[in-house]
This record gives structure tokens, sequence and C-alpha cells, in this order.
């Protein structure tokens, strides 16, 4: 089935409202973070086009607009690509009219893009509920790292993505991950640094001046000879945020081939632990928890799921290799 740019249809009317935060923004970037949902290419399209006014004035890429200025947008359909349903498995936490509450597993592609045309979570989607491929990205708004597993949320109607877009921008979205990490850090903590693309490699993203705000809570559940258990509560949600800040503060998750470092071996760690630190191919990170308020009902709803089966077998075996400090 085709698969509009982000779906929508001709003819559909937005109607943004600028924060404060982002009023000394060029339009561009401002629109482009109050609807993630959209490419800044397709916004800027859409900008050059006379489709994105204030007060009936077509505005510019590098305008900048008031403080709770109104800014109206005509979005355009674009056929852009095909993405077609296949019977994946999908492991449903909950689901009901609004939304569906997944459990991703380590591996598994959100959407369909270079180097995966297929074979990733929207193609199942598309298979379990062919209506879906009438909302952008799927109902998709949020998503998981490839190798990061957990819970996510997808919307079912236009309705539920609006009101869980909103959620997510202004931050009301409770959404804790477990992980396991080099070092000991403190016993709590915030990391508050911006994230964005590395001036030095495109492909990573880092901490840096010119990066989005971006704000982590951690706290240490288990410490063991060289590594712990830590939960972290995102505030934001920055691509790779977990990853970037617990690196920048030196102590970058285990398995991370992007943001980690080589396996930490010791002199006296048992053979079971020496192994699964060095065959563990993917950043030990799991997103177990998840609240938000129901965009039908108005209450606050939350699910939780446990440890995947490897991060569960790696904290075994450094228990069992943990030592009196």
């Amino acid at each position: 089935m085709k698969q509009t740019d982000k779906n929508l249809q001709e003819g559909r009317h937005l109607t943004i409202r600028i924060p404060a935060e982002l009023c000394t923004c060029r339009l561009d970037k401002a629109l482009s973070g109050l609807l993630p949902e959209y490419s800044r290419a397709t916004l800027q399209r859409w900008l050059r086009s006379g489709r994105v006014t204030v007060d009936g004035r077509a505005m510019a890429v590098r305008d900048i607009v008031p403080a709770n200025t109104l800014v109206d947008i005509e979005c355009q359909a674009e056929v852009t690509e095909e993405w077609i349903a296949q019977p994946l498995e999908l492991d449903i936490v909950a689901e009901d009219d609004s939304l569906l509450v997944l459990n991703k597993p380590s591996g598994l592609v959100m959407h369909p893009g270079a180097g995966n045309p297929d074979h990733t979570l929207v193609n199942a989607l598309l298979y379990y509920e062919p209506k879906l491929a009438a909302l952008p990205r799927a109902g998709i708004v949020h998503r998981l790292d490839k190798d990061t597993s957990g819970l996510l949320v997808v919307a079912r109607t236009e309705a539920a993505r609006l009101q869980l877009i909103e959620q997510l921008r202004t931050h009301t979205v409770f959404r804790q991950y477990d992980a396991v990490v080099c070092g000991h850090p403190e016993q709590r903590g915030t990391i508050d640094a911006p994230v964005g693309r590395s001036h030095h490699d495109r492909i990573r993203m880092a901490v840096t001046r010119s990066g989005k705000p971006a704000v982590s809570h951690y706290r240490s559940r288990e410490q063991y000879r060289a590594h712990s258990w830590v939960a972290v509560r995102l505030e934001t949600g920055r691509t790779h945020q977990i990853r970037v800040h617990m690196r920048h503060i030196g102590f970058p998750l285990v398995g991370d081939l992007v943001y980690g470092e080589r396996p930490r071996i010791t002199q006296h760690m048992t053979q079971t632990l020496s192994r699964l630190l060095r065959g563990f191919g993917r950043q030990a990170l799991h997103a177990s928890t998840l609240s938000l308020v129901h965009p039908a009902t108005g209450k606050t709803v939350s699910w939780k799921v446990p440890l995947p089966d490897d991060i569960l077998e790696l904290l075994s075996a450094l228990r069992e290799d943990r030592v009196d400090c």
C-alpha cells in the first residue's frame, strides 16, 4: 500500500501556536520542534510554496515569529514510498480503540528506510491493522532504537495521535528505562545536557551546545564489581539520549557499539560473565515502564514489562561475580 508524505490528505489544515521557548527560532526550526512527525524538508517545502501563513501572509523559512503567534498550515500530500504489510509477530501488551501498546524486541527496526526496506515494525502494524495506513508512520508517535527493547505506544486514530504528540512535546509522558552501564555512577543524579548531531560524525549524536535541551534522571539499582544496573527516567526524548548522556558522564552502556567502550574484563571475573560481556551484541537498554494520559478517557494509564532474557542473564552473571567492596 502506498504511504504518502506523512499520509496527510490534501487540504488538511493545522493551526499551531508558537510557545515562548521557541519564539527566537527561525520558523522552520520552531515548526520542526512542534511537529516532529514531519520532516524539516517537508515543512520547508510548505513554507516555500506559501502553505504556511500568519494572518493570511505567507511566511519564509527564516522568519521569526513572536511567542503565542498562531501559524496556519495547509498540508500537501505527496506519495514518497511504498510500505507493505507483512505478517510479523507483535507482542501486544494492551489495546483499545485509541491505542496499541507494544513490547518491542531488540533487533526490530521501527520503519522502512535505507538498509531496511521491510520487516520493520511499520510493516507488522500495517498487516495487523491495515487502517493504520491512513495515519503518519502508521500511528507511531515515538521511537526506540533498533537494539533497544521495551514499551512503546502506537495511536490508532488521528485524534489519539495528535494528543499523544502533544503529551510528548510537553513532557507529560512518563518513560523509565533499565540499563546496565560500565562503572559506578552516583546513587541518584540528573543529566541536563543538550543533545544534537556530532560535529565530527554526522551519524552519531553528542552533547553539544547547538543541540536540543535534554534531561535524564537516573538512580542506581544495583552495583557490581565494575558495572551497575540503573533506572533512567526521560524528561525529554532526544535521539539516543540515554546512550549519549550516560557516555557523557563516564558510564557508557554495556554492549553499545556506537557510544560504548571495550568490555571491562577484570582479573577475577567469572568465565560466564566474561563470555557474556564479550558477546553482548546490543546496548543493554530496555524501556520497562510507560505512563500517559489516555486520549479518550483523560485518565492516567500505565504499563510495565519485565526485562528480556538477555539482560536478565547478564544481571544474574553480574550478581554471581559481585564481591563485597
